[in-house]
């Protein structure tokens, strides 16, 4: 079992920033692990945001470029997301999210409002 616990979100105002962090557990070998954020808005469907593999890639959906920013810290099993310029469109539930051997693995969120 793998648990992936998020943490960081929270009530901030159009224009601010955010970090959240997600901490892996369980039978899970981080370093070699891809691991994802995705959100979910209110009456949408889930999406991906950024991913970050192994070797520390990183790719970013169109709607967060530049402003968004995924990393790792492998010896705290951690990814972070870094949140600049946020916008009330950013408003959702984020997940972190990994696969290993074909099983998915979800933590249970964390939201993040953005609202003046």
């Amino acid at each position: 079992q793998v648990q992936l616990v998020e943490s960081g979100g929270g009530l901030v105002q159009p224009g601010g920033s955010l970090r959240l962090s997600c901490v892996a557990s369980g039978s899970i070998i981080f370093r070699i692990n891809g691991l994802n954020w995705y959100r979910q808005a209110p009456g949408k469907e889930r999406e991906v945001v950024a991913t970050i593999t192994a070797d520390s890639r990183t790719n970013y959906a169109d709607s967060v470029k530049g402003r968004f920013t995924i990393s790792r810290e492998n010896a705290k099993n951690t990814v972070y997301l870094q949140m600049n310029s946020l916008a009330p469109e950013d408003t959702a539930v984020y997940y972190c999210n990994t696969k290993i051997y074909g099983l998915e693995y979800w933590g249970k969120g964390t939201l993040v409002t953005v609202t003046s």
